[in-house]
């Protein structure tokens, strides 16, 4: 596929992806074309208004740790610098912390003033009553995707700006295929063209290893539905965790690590992460998202490039968005709106985050989607957009983290060897039904 194509494909593309947000949250767009970064006139804020007031505006986040923090500040002294009245104090926090450091903040009343919140998550705040609505504003709907934007509305009312968008790819160490003679993967590839050539690959030496697909909820999700099978019944109302194919997608997983050993246990790893393995090179295939790109680049000295993720039955690409959000008893909401307005919509903060290949966000602007597919590696970074002709989204229920900690908890048991998939699938689905209401 040519790069003139893909930008000429991309609008309609993140339409479909965006729409598929919906699921759940969707409803009528409020929000207005008008200038940007300006609120309604009897909503604006002293500083909005050019009051020489200085408002602090607290924001937290989690995509920006490691790499990306840089490209967060950038953004930052952009905004500051056209308005001078608007102070951002930034908190990052590693995204194993982040969830359940806002619960515990919001509940107790001390939770910053605007965050972040993936897609996943979203849908729980919103319902909860702990955000405040986003409808008093004129939100610049010039350079968003509509899509996007009603993504981050409940119930028709939109709670939220969107940030950004991300999808998981197969990245794959081009040196240990070449070592090990295989061809490189392609976008037909199947999960028998992986395991074939993780197998050669792990036959170059006992301390290399063909590939690594983590055994948890997000992993487990997509690749049920690789195999034909998912977590939720078609209406959402009953979970179908211990399916015939649900226990088929994780058997192959687990195989992988107890049966051909292509994949390390946690006993190999020695405590090191997935992305360590990789930047090592001692690992041919790692399935992961492409927030990875700007650690890859950094950070590793073999020739490395992506492919569509393989499927089975079907392909299932694993799709995120992330969004900010503005806390309902925020003192400093009008200057919080124009921080989260500017980071989702404006072209500068759209070029930072390109620039840095930090995830991709939800504009229109044509050169910045130009410039992100000149930026190499990857080579093929036309397989993040063909990749999202198979996406799908994680099941979204209010019970949302509560279902990811218990499926996530016996998925490590069968990775472990400790019970056999069919099992821990069995006791999974005892224990959601026992515990979540749908």
């Amino acid at each position: 596929m040519s790069k003139v194509n893909l930008i000429k494909g991309l609008s309609l593309l993140i339409s479909i992806v965006m729409l598929a947000l919906i699921v759940g949250c969707s409803g009528n767009g409020k929000s207005t074309s008008s200038p940007s970064n300006s609120t309604k006139e009897g909503n604006k804020s002293n500083t909005v208004a050019g009051n020489n007031e200085q408002v602090t505006v607290r924001f937290a986040n989690f995509s920006a740790s490691g790499d990306a923090a840089t490209a967060l500040d950038a953004m930052k002294v952009k905004f500051e610098d056209q308005n001078p009245n608007i102070k951002i104090e930034i908190e990052t926090i590693g995204y194993d912390e982040y969830f359940t450091q806002m619960q515990t903040r919001v509940a107790g009343g001390t939770a910053p003033d605007a965050y972040e919140l993936n897609f996943e998550n979203f849908f729980s705040y919103s319902k909860k009553g702990v955000l405040k609505s986003l409808d008093s504003y004129d939100i610049d709907t010039t350079a968003l995707y509509e899509t996007a934007l009603n993504a981050f509305q409940t119930d028709g009312v939109q709670y939220g700006m969107p940030a950004s968008f991300s999808n998981v790819v197969l990245i794959y160490n081009k040196d240990l295929f070449d070592q090990a003679k295989v061809s490189y993967p392609t976008n037909d590839w199947t999960w028998t063209d992986m395991d074939d050539a993780g197998e050669k690959i792990r036959a170059l030496g006992n301390d290399i290893f063909g590939v690594h697909q983590s055994i948890q909820f997000f992993e487990f999700f997509k690749a049920a539905k690789q195999n034909g099978g998912g977590l939720l019944s078609e209406d959402g109302k009953s979970f179908t965790v211990n399916s015939t194919e649900n226990i088929a997608a994780l058997q192959h997983l687990a195989d992988r690590i107890n049966k051909t050993n292509i994949m390390a246990s946690d006993a190999q790893l020695s405590g090191m992460g997935d992305w360590d393995l990789f930047k090592s090179g001692r690992l041919g295939m790692i399935i992961t998202g492409i927030w990875a790109f700007p650690d890859f680049v950094e950070n590793v000295s073999f020739n490395w490039d992506i492919s569509v993720e393989p499927g089975n039955v079907q392909k299932a690409t694993h799709f995120f968005s992330n969004g900010y959000v503005i806390n309902k008893d925020s003192k400093v909401a009008d200057a919080a709106f124009e921080w989260i307005s500017f980071m989702s919509s404006s072209k500068e903060a759209s070029q930072i985050r390109v620039d840095a290949n930090w995830e991709l966000p939800a504009v229109t602007y044509a050169e910045v989607q130009e410039n992100y597919l000149k930026i190499t590696p990857p080579d093929n970074r036309e397989a993040v957009f063909e990749s999202l002709n198979y996406l799908m989204t994680p099941p979204v229920i209010e019970q949302f983290n509560e279902m990811n900690d218990i499926l996530t908890q016996h998925l490590s048991k069968a990775a472990q060897g400790a019970v056999t998939p069919e099992q821990a699938l069995n006791d999974a689905q005892k224990e959601l039904e026992s515990k979540i209401k749908l």
